[in-house]
């Protein structure tokens, strides 16, 4: 370990503080320049346009990428003036390496989601939960199981689409259950995608980082259900009574579609093999999945080719109801590139002020004044507040000294942290368009205190099951 932090602060070098090692302050510090501050309130302003979405309808991916490029122009002028015209160069390749990373694990992962949605995997899940006559509070309880459940492996903002059109299927006309439903679902996603690599961005930084190992991070199965269960309990109790008119709908699951589920799972495990055992980078197993899902596609495409031609244009109705043409190119341009490049501009901002000194500031106020745990506990509001993906990198970047049980910890409240307010997460952000002027950021702010209290009770079930101390 102290070789890999070592490494990773003389990438840093010279401006990182070398803590374990040196114990010293960084010689440059640009945090009281006007340089540094400028760029401070570059990145303050574009994430309050971030926040602001949902009101000025603005995607949030522009303004982290303007601030991105102003910054690092910033970072280069203040690297200049003290005759150094190479670090900065080096700084932002260290950075755009670390994205690059993150971007070809994820363009795989939501392609897999794509194809699986084009194949009618979730639909056909959607039609059965709709179709089954369930009462109100059945269907409360089964969508937070499902979004639990689902989202370590299908990550939490799809499952949260997919449970979320459940509840807007049945009861739409009834605001009440929609957004106890809707904040249900955030929590129970976002619990669900804190104790797994593979369900949330945050986890997958540090799992990437080779901080935490794969099945490590099955620690956090009971904390995280503590921290869905504890809510939804609370909120259960204010559910209206009834049951929804039965809705018959029929939907099937396209040609291959449960071998893609196969394959997606198949290319999982090759993704952990990758990493555990080969000691490669997992977005390698990752592409190399897709790879053979391109391949199993070009014979869907071709099989597709052929049963048309056996039609011979005779009926038309019937080749349209039986079309089972596919392209895989096509679920790969519908990934979420806002999203994606909302992670390119966030990176390469946060690792600007880590280059001119602010992270090195935050690491003191932090993990030096608050402690390790309270430090690691804070985590959890900045994430409800900024979103957890920047506070997590942030935290990445200064990599505070901490034991296994303590990178457990900011990876449990980075990641359940952000169910608090609405717009913490990306499972809110998104439930929020899907049920627009249902579920709102003022209805989940009603409920935030149930929230809050499961946040409490899952931090202290961590604490209790590892023997950590707040000291």
């Amino acid at each position: 370990m102290n070789r890999i932090l070592l490494l990773f602060l003389t990438l840093l070098a010279p401006f990182e503080v070398l803590a374990s090692e040196l114990n010293q302050a960084s010689p440059l510090d640009f945090t009281d320049t006007w340089l540094g501050l400028s760029a401070l309130i570059i990145f303050a302003f574009s994430y309050a346009l971030v926040i602001g979405e949902e009101v000025i309808h603005l995607r949030k991916s522009k303004p982290v990428m303007i601030a991105a490029g102003v910054i690092w122009v910033l970072v280069a002028l203040a690297f200049n003036q003290q005759g150094d015209t190479t670090s900065a160069h080096q700084l932002v390749q260290h950075n755009i390496l670390e994205y690059a990373e993150l971007l070809l694990f994820l363009l795989a992962a939501m392609t897999f989601v794509n194809t699986m949605e084009e194949r009618n995997v979730f639909a056909t899940l959607r039609s059965y939960l709709v179709s089954k006559g369930l009462s109100l509070k059945s269907i409360y309880w089964l969508t937070g199981l499902l979004a639990f459940v689902l989202s370590p492996i299908a990550d939490n903002l799809t499952t949260a689409l997919v449970m979320g059109a459940v509840v807007m299927a049945v009861a739409k006309d009834n605001a009440k259950f929609v957004t106890l439903g809707c904040i249900n679902i955030v929590v129970a996603a976002n619990a669900g995608g804190a104790f797994s690599p593979f369900g949330d961005i945050t986890t997958l930084m540090v799992w990437q980082k080779g901080l935490v190992e794969f099945t490590e991070f099955f620690v956090l199965f009971l904390p995280s259900l503590v921290n869905w269960l504890i809510p939804a309990a609370i909120m259960a109790m204010f559910l209206p009574n009834g049951k929804p008119q039965k809705i018959s709908e029929s939907v099937q699951v396209k040609q291959g579609g449960y071998i893609i589920i196969a394959l997606f799972l198949a290319t999982i495990a090759m993704a952990v093999a990758f990493h555990s055992f080969l000691h490669l980078p997992s977005m390698l197993g990752m592409m190399t999945g897709m790879g053979i899902l391109k391949l199993y596609g070009y014979w869907l495409k071709k099989r597709s080719t052929n049963q048309s031609d056996a039609f011979n244009g005779a009926d038309q109705l019937n080749a349209s109801e039986n079309d089972n043409s596919f392209d895989v190119f096509h679920q790969l341009q519908r990934a979420e590139w806002d999203t994606l490049m909302f992670f390119y501009g966030v990176i390469l901002c946060v690792g600007g002020l880590g280059a001119l000194g602010y992270l090195n500031l935050a690491s003191h106020l932090m993990y030096d004044q608050l402690g390790t745990s309270w430090a690691n506990i804070s985590v959890g509001f900045l994430s409800a507040i900024l979103d957890n993906i920047p506070v997590m990198f942030a935290v990445l970047s200064m990599m505070p000294e901490m034991d296994i049980n303590q990178w457990l910890l900011v990876t449990l409240t980075a990641g359940v942290g952000g169910s608090m307010l609405s717009i913490g997460s990306a499972a809110g952000v998104a439930l929020m368009g899907q049920a627009r002027g249902v579920y709102t950021f003022f209805g989940h702010l009603k409920w935030s205190w149930a929230i809050l209290l499961g946040y409490i009770a899952s931090v202290a079930t961590h604490f209790w099951l590892t023997g950590l101390s707040l000291g």
